[in-house]
């Protein structure tokens, strides 16, 4: 459906309120996607708590994130074979309503394994979330008001894992960690009805069958990659197994691809990789730099309960001036990219991005609170460009026809990007952990994650150098 007409449909829309309209529907998508992206990040403060409560280890913990990232990244792909079946609006809707339903019973779980089963649930519906999101926001948004549009719907990813952590360390310090989930009913049950009171009916597309090989192949290959990672932490007893697993993932990974170019309608389109941006912002230089900023809200709160000693809502605290960073960038995104550029800001915001990492690798409790703010607050503001420019540049090149399976392979990309990330994190303290003949995690281990992190920034940064000057020249107002 176009703009036009879906500025027509809307009683009483006259050019006056057009931008109210034009701005509804990103809002409301942008706060399904804060409750999503909250759910991956709140958990981590309350990590320790949890495991007391259920009798585990707090590195054991990590798979209640990685379950959660490893569901959403595999029935990703899905997305656009069951948005065509039943419509993007009623499959927006649905997903939020299994949300909420499954964040009810992560609340009420009485065991480490039916936690993790409902973190799973979890992941499938925030899977369905993502991409239909973002095309109904791309469907309903005139190309010139995409840069605006996107960077509303990017708030959540900047802002989500920034309050979660403290979010969830005061609720677990002065409550209980349940309620960490239980806060989304509420929340989801309004997030239903604002979809369907506002979002306009969309058409059923005609749909090829599904493609189950496709979705074996794509699921098996992001499985096996991550929990091989993650056996890798625990030393010599995993390295074999690890291996296996890791190898596995690799084949499935080749043979998915392979099936997907030769597919007539594969599950997973990757046409949109033909247009250069696309390919640069999604699938190489942009997926390498999401990977250590997702290491980032990860590794912080933790380091501060472990390194630092601080309690979980002290160390949820510490990232509110990360929070501020995100939000000071925000506001100035676009009139930089006006000036500059895609290519340049790019390039320098990434070195920017190294600098921090660097810095917060370095950070320890004897380092004055100031000195502490400063980076945590550049660490931010980098963290916040990147996100912005490598979103918006992805769909610069794309023509309507392709938006439906470019977004769903930018939706899969990212949150392959970020399961990655908590996984080459908790990989990185238990190396670290390991080599220094540890038992328990220690302020050092976190500082040496931090530089693993930097340096894949760096490789990032430096295979975002071949972008071309004009890349997303007509977004930015430069062409």
């Amino acid at each position: 459906m176009a703009p036009k007409e879906h500025e027509a449909m809307v009683p009483g829309t006259s050019t006056a309120n057009i931008d109210t309209v034009s701005r509804r529907i990103p809002l409301i998508v942008a706060a399904a996607f804060f409750m999503e992206t909250l759910d991956s990040t709140i958990i981590t403060t309350a990590l320790p708590a949890i495991a007391r409560s259920l009798h585990e280890s707090a590195l054991s913990l990590t798979a209640s994130v990685t379950v959660y990232l490893v569901a959403m990244t595999a029935f990703v792909p899905t997305a656009a074979w069951v948005s065509k079946r039943l419509g993007a609006r009623k499959l927006f809707a649905g997903a939020v309503a299994v949300f909420t339903l499954a964040s009810l019973l992560c609340g009420v779980s009485p065991s480490f394994e039916s936690l993790i089963a409902a973190r799973a649930l979890q992941g499938v519906a925030a899977a369905f979330m993502s991409p239909v999101g973002r095309l109904i926001v791309l469907r309903e948004t005139p190309k010139q008001r995409i840069i605006q549009a996107i960077g509303l719907t990017v708030w959540p990813g900047l802002i989500a894992p920034v309050i979660g952590p403290p979010l969830g360390g005061f609720i677990t310090t002065y409550a209980s960690w349940r309620w960490i989930f239980l806060i989304n009913i509420p929340f989801g049950m309004i997030g239903v009805y604002l979809v369907l009171r506002f979002v306009p009916h969309d058409r059923k597309e005609p749909h090829a069958r599904f493609d189950s090989t496709g979705f074996v192949l794509t699921g098996a290959a992001l499985s096996g990659l991550i929990y091989g990672l993650s056996l890798v932490a625990e030393g010599e007893r995993g390295l074999v197994l690890s291996g296996a697993f890791l190898a596995g993932g690799l084949v499935c990974g080749f043979a998915a691809v392979r099936h997907a170019l030769r597919h007539p309608s594969p599950m997973l389109d990757l046409a949109a990789l033909a247009f250069p941006t696309y390919a640069l912002s999604t699938a190489t230089a942009g997926f390498v730099a999401r990977i250590p900023i997702s290491m980032t809200p990860f590794l912080l709160p933790l380091m501060f309960q472990i390194g630092f000693g601080a309690n979980a809502f002290q160390a949820g605290l510490m990232l509110l001036v990360y929070m501020a960073g995100n939000l000071a960038m925000k506001s100035v995104t676009t009139p930089i990219l006006h000036r500059f550029g895609f290519r340049d800001v790019i390039r320098v915001n990434g070195i920017i991005c190294v600098a921090a990492l660097l810095a917060c690798g370095l950070l320890s409790p004897s380092v004055p609170m100031a000195i502490i703010d400063v980076v945590l607050f550049v660490a931010g503001m980098s963290r916040s460009m990147n996100f912005t420019c490598m979103t918006s540049l992805a769909f610069a090149d794309i023509p309507e026809s392709m938006r439906a399976g470019a977004t769903t392979l930018a939706a899969m990309a990212q949150q392959a990007a970020a399961t990655m990330g908590v996984a080459l994190a908790a990989v990185a303290l238990g190396v670290m952990r390991n080599a220094r003949g540890g038992t328990q995690l220690a302020l050092v281990d976190f500082q040496r994650a931090f530089f693993v992190a930097a340096l894949l920034m760096a490789i990032g940064v430096m295979w975002a150098m071949r972008l071309p000057r004009d890349a997303g020249a007509e977004l930015s107002g430069r062409s």
